[in-house]
C-alpha cells in the first residue's frame, strides 16, 4: 500500500505557566523537545517536520540538530491563552500537505515504533477521518455530586473487569487538512481512538509529571542498555 506523505506539526510556546521553561529544559541530559523531535525523524512514515513557535531559542535549537522547517508566529498567535485551533489554521497555512500528525514536546516517552503504528491504522482505514491517542482507565470514577460514573455501588465488580474509560492523552493527532477544514477540530466526525500504553503516554502538565516522566526514561534507557 502506498502512504501518503505524513507532515509533523510541533507547536511550541516559550513560556509555559505550570513548569518553567518546560519546552527547553534539561530532561535526561537533552532538552524536552528534542526527545520527541527525535522519535518523529526515526518514523517511517513521516515525511515532514515543521516547528511552530514565538522562540527564537526553540528556532535555534531545532534547526541546529533536526531537518525541519520552522514557523515564527506573528504576534496574534503570542501568549498563554492561544487555543491549538488557530494555531492549527497557521501551520496549514504555511505549508502544503493533507496528511498531518500533530503531536506535543511534553510527550518524550512517545517512541517511533508508537507513531508509525498510529499512522498505519489511520491510513489504512480511509473511512475514519482523524485519529487521536487515548489511554483506557479502569478506575471508578464520581461526579461532584456523589454520583457514580461509570460503576454500580451496589454491583461492585472488581477495577479489572469495569468497562474502561478512555483518556484522551494528547500524545498524537492525525487529521487530513479536508476534515480539519470541515470541522474546525484537529478530531473529526468519524475518528480512530488509537489506545496506548499509560506509561508511554505520559504528558508533562505539572512538575510531578516531569518528575516521572523522566523516572521512566532513565529506567528505559537502563533496559536498553542491558539487553
Amino acid at each position: 500500500m502506498e502512504y501518503p506523505s505524513i507532515t509533523a506539526l510541533l507547536p511550541m510556546k516559550a513560556h509555559s505557566e505550570r513548569v518553567a521553561n518546560k519546552n527547553v529544559r534539561p530532561f535526561c541530559g537533552r532538552p524536552l523537545f528534542h526527545w520527541v523531535m527525535g522519535e518523529l525523524s526515526r518514523s517511517e512514515y513521516v515525511t515532514h517536520i515543521v516547528v511552530d513557535t514565538d522562540s527564537e531559542e526553540i528556532a535555534r535549537s531545532a534547526s541546529d540538530n533536526f531537518a525541519v522547517t520552522i514557523l515564527m508566529r506573528p504576534e496574534r498567535l503570542w501568549g498563554d491563552m492561544v487555543g491549538i485551533t488557530p494555531l492549527i489554521d497557521f501551520e496549514l497555512s504555511q505549508v502544503e500537505g493533507e496528511v498531518f500528525l500533530q503531536t506535543h514536546s511534553c510527550n518524550p516517552l512517545l517512541t517511533a515504533e508508537t507513531i508509525d503504528a498510529a499512522i498505519k491504522a489511520f491510513v489504512e482505514s480511509p473511512e475514519h477521518d482523524s485519529l487521536f491517542a487515548v489511554t483506557p482507565v479502569q478506575k471508578r470514577f464520581f461526579w461532584s455530586s456523589g454520583a457514580p460514573v461509570n460503576h454500580d455501588p451496589a454491583n461492585m465488580l472488581r477495577t479489572q473487569d469495569l468497562e474502561p474509560l478512555l483518556e484522551e492523552n494528547s500524545n498524537m493527532y492525525l487529521f487530513t487538512r479536508e476534515s480539519f477544514q470541515r470541522h474546525r477540530h484537529r478530531i473529526g466526525a468519524n475518528p480512530i481512538m488509537f489506545e496506548m500504553d499509560a506509561l508511554e503516554a505520559v504528558d508533562i502538565d505539572e512538575e510531578s509529571d516531569f518528575t516521572l516522566a523522566e523516572a521512566l526514561m532513565r529506567a528505559r534507557e537502563v533496559k536498553a542498555k542491558s539487553r
